[in-house]
């Protein structure tokens, strides 16, 4: 909305000129988000404190555990605040990705909140029906991935699946494309979720995700860019930096309730949304399959709980003490803050072998 309004000053005051930059709105976007959490983070803990709505413990998880029962939770409400707040006032809001990222957001992050208020209100751990939260998440990512399809233009066309490492090497899935796009984004929704068990260990992973997905989005949008580099060029795809930026500024603020010990949970309604949100940024940027390496600390604990599942069905004996494996570190003796630090950096290692592979085509 601000975008809008100052670029149209331009001509009088030369000095709006840069606002029509995506790097220089992308900035006040993160600051926007940031502010936004920094300054509504204690008042929103307080009043969450006052009402007793706190985060109900499962109790076959760590004993260690028993004593965050009644942190605060849906913090997620927090870093969406912000990016709502960051993306509408900095955006060109006649991009349709812009709001593509927007549907995917408030319906993910919906689902979420339902979700959370079934564990606040009924004190039920294990919240909403997990078929009615799938069917929910389906939905929501069916109705982005038509848009998306039909929106597509450029290099990057419809229905075309593109592999890294390689530079002509694609697969035209024509209308089939949009079924992957649902299971990536469901996918990436509850990778985040699985991950989200700790102290900051899902926030963190999010907050190099999103840095990341900043650049492939800058330089997917920039023509000259994406041919020097070999990458699928997808006009207004650049636009998405700015909900990457907005996003990352908000996570980052939030880290600093959320560090440990934590003074607040992101719950479900941060970790649907994020996730959501990571696997629709792959989507629209055509970075699908990259996503397995830059959101590898995802995909490690999401299959470190369908290998326990799996064994335990097939062998009657579990490969890890506990799943998700953030949990089989701590039960081996390695203290939370270790746990959490080490997948920071694990996240990091993945990001930067990710952004290489640009050069490797």
């Amino acid at each position: 909305m601000l975008y809008a309004l100052l670029y149209a000053l331009n001509n009088e005051f030369k000095i709006f000129n840069v606002i029509k930059y995506i790097s220089f709105r992308s900035g006040l976007a993160a600051v926007t988000a940031l502010l936004f959490v920094i300054f509504a983070g204690n008042p929103f803990i307080s009043w969450m404190k006052k009402r007793q709505f706190g985060q109900a413990i499962r109790n076959e998880g760590p004993q260690s555990h028993l004593k965050k029962t009644g942190t605060p939770t849906m913090g997620g409400l927090l870093i969406l605040g912000g990016a709502f707040l960051g993306i509408l006032l900095w955006s060109d809001l006649s991009n349709v990705y812009v709001w593509c990222m927007l549907l995917i957001l408030f319906v993910f992050g919906l689902v979420g909140f339902l979700d959370d208020y079934i564990k606040i209100i009924k004190k039920d751990p294990e919240g909403l029906a997990s078929r009615w939260k799938f069917r929910l998440l389906f939905i929501g990512a069916a109705f982005f991935s038509y848009v998306s399809f039909v929106s597509a233009d450029g290099d990057g066309a419809q229905g075309i699946l593109y592999f890294p490492f390689f530079k002509n090497l694609a697969l035209n899935l024509g209308p089939y494309y949009m079924l992957l796009s649902v299971v990536v984004i469901v996918g990436a929704s509850n990778a985040v979720n699985l991950t989200d068990g700790l102290d900051g260990l899902a926030i963190g992973p999010c907050i190099v995700n999103c840095a990341s997905f900043f650049i492939l989005c800058y330089l997917g949008g920039n023509i000259v860019f994406a041919r020097y580099l070999q990458i699928p060029h997808v006009p207004g795809i650049g636009e998405l930096s700015i909900v990457c930026a907005a996003l990352m500024g908000g996570g980052i603020a939030f880290l600093w309730f959320n560090t440990f010990p934590a003074q607040i949970f992101m719950g479900d309604v941060g970790a649907l949304a994020l996730g959501g949100a990571l696997g629709a940024l792959s989507v629209l940027s055509k970075n699908e399959i990259l996503l397995v390496i830059l959101g590898g600390v995802f995909v490690i604990e999401t299959l470190s709980v369908i290998l326990q599942v799996a064994s335990f069905k097939l062998r009657g004996k579990r490969i890890f003490r506990m799943a998700p494996i953030h949990h089989h570190f701590e039960l081996l003796g390695w203290p939370e803050p270790k746990v959490i630090v080490r997948f920071w950096i694990l996240s990091f290692i993945l990001a930067i072998a990710a952004l290489g592979t640009l050069k490797l085509r």
